[in-house]
């Protein structure tokens, strides 16, 4: 345990959480918060601009499969994030939380930047495919890094936060897409050249954001036991869990291993459900916009911000209360409200204005139940592997949910339209209800060493 974590944990019982913090914990909270904002408006820069981007790649004879494209593009991007979250957080084990954070923000910045020459739709997907990787190696970053320094008391309130950031940068997406939208068939690429600038938060994470004490300590152990392995001598159990490849930790005891496979299935059901069902928002309420004879770019942007602006609250929300009643019953909930708001949106509301409420109630529940992963997952692994195990259980299912934005291009396109697409993926929430009972609560208690 660092000492500025220690002093807010002592100070906790006298004080509002918020006032027993540091400015080291602030600090590392708004570096996160940005890299993960940032992440999110290349996210929804995405999701916002795809069909516009394909209409202008693709030939007109095409325009008919342009669900089916987006999708496919959707899922490569979904796809390059699950490798590059994987090989963040291993780096993130190994060669430090600030360094991999900086590597990944320049990396997501100037390829999206890259992104506004695409010249055809194959150029695009393969620079989505770029960006993805970058993307993934933020996260696991910043949320070991939080976690490592934040006190246990409000460990979740502090992930929450953190997670904020995606519904922040996503809300910003939709809002600048509002204006830009309106510059003509070639407006998305202005999107993505907006997305450079996060290049620039890397200056101020370099020289005012410290480096895990906890991470140091964990790394300085396994330098020492790598020396000891190498000259020969006997290793204690924990110094030969220290020399083990991070991603062969996972799955070389058994508790871990148990946590690990059960974390990847809740991860998967999150990932699969959103991606496969609430990134057609935007889509699917400036087609209903279309119909009413109203401009569907603009309502889409109306829909994303509705959505996104509630999100906000919900990773704020279920952090909170992941910490006020427990980690296993909020989650629980959201996993349930996700599931039961996902007709509402999709089948049972038909005016425009009502959708948009009806968007903001989804978005709560299905964006933030992601805020389940920081607040939750850092407090079942290990230091010696914890950004490896995060990573691998936040990215993982990217190499299954990659397939949900195809197969709901499909499906949309099958069906005729979105209703019955989204009913069909929304299943998977069932999933991560069941799985959640079997975690251990860990509320209030400290990290794995």
């Amino acid at each position: 345990m660092t000492q500025a974590t220690g002093i807010s944990e002592t100070a906790g019982s006298a004080a509002p959480w918020y006032k027993a913090l540091t400015p080291v914990q602030w600090r590392t909270l708004i570096a996160a918060n940005l890299g993960w904002l940032f992440d999110g408006y290349e996210t929804y820069a995405l999701i916002l601009t795809v069909g516009p981007a394909m209409h202008s790649l693709l030939e007109p004879s095409q325009y008919p499969q342009i669900p089916s494209f987006a999708g496919t593009v959707i899922s490569i991007t979904l796809l390059g994030w699950g490798i590059g979250g994987i090989c963040g957080g291993i780096l993130a084990d190994y060669i430090g939380r600030k360094r991999t954070m900086i590597y990944a923000i320049l990396a997501y910045s100037l390829l999206t930047g890259v992104t506004a020459i695409s010249f055809n739709w194959i150029s695009f997907a393969l620079l989505r495919f770029l960006v993805g990787i970058a993307i993934g190696s933020e996260w696991s970053t910043g949320t070991s890094m939080l976690a490592e320094l934040w006190p246990q008391t409000a460990r979740g309130k502090g992930a929450g936060l953190m997670q904020c950031g995606l519904g922040i940068g996503f809300f910003l997406a939709s809002f600048i897409w509002l204006f830009v939208s309106g510059f003509g068939p070639e407006a998305w690429r202005y999107m993505f050249v907006i997305g450079i600038l996060p290049a620039l938060l890397t200056l101020w994470i370099r020289t005012s954001i410290e480096e895990s004490h906890t991470w140091q300590s964990v790394d300085a152990q396994r330098r020492d036991a790598h020396a000891r392995k190498d000259a020969g001598a006997e290793l204690t159990a924990h110094e030969q869990a220290l020399t083990r490849f991070t991603v062969a930790d996972l799955f070389a005891e058994p508790e871990i291993r148990r946590r690990t496979i059960l974390l990847f299935l809740m991860s998967l059901a999150t990932t699969l459900a959103w991606w496969g069902i609430s990134s057609w928002v935007p889509p699917y309420i400036a087609s209903a916009a279309a119909k009413a004879g109203l401009p569907g770019p603009q309502w889409a942007s109306y829909a994303g911000m509705a959505y996104n602006f509630a999100a906000i609250i919900g990773y704020a929300g279920l952090g909170f209360l992941a910490d006020r009643f427990g980690r296993k019953p909020v989650v629980m909930t959201f996993f349930a409200m996700a599931l039961i708001l996902t007709p509402v949106l999709f089948l049972w509301t038909q005016d425009l204005t009502l959708l948009l409420v009806a968007a903001g109630v989804n978005g709560f529940f299905s964006l933030g139940l992601y805020s389940w992963m920081p607040v939750w997952m850092p407090e079942l692994f290990p230091t010696r592997s914890r950004a490896t195990g995060i990573a691998f259980a936040f990215n993982a299912p990217r190499f299954i949910a990659f397939l949900g934005p195809l197969f709901a291009g499909v499906l949309i396109v099958q069906f005729g339209g979105y209703s019955r697409a989204a009913m069909t993926i929304a299943c998977i929430y069932i999933l991560g209800f069941c799985v959640a009972p079997f975690l251990p609560e860990t509320n209030g208690k400290p990290l794995p060493a």
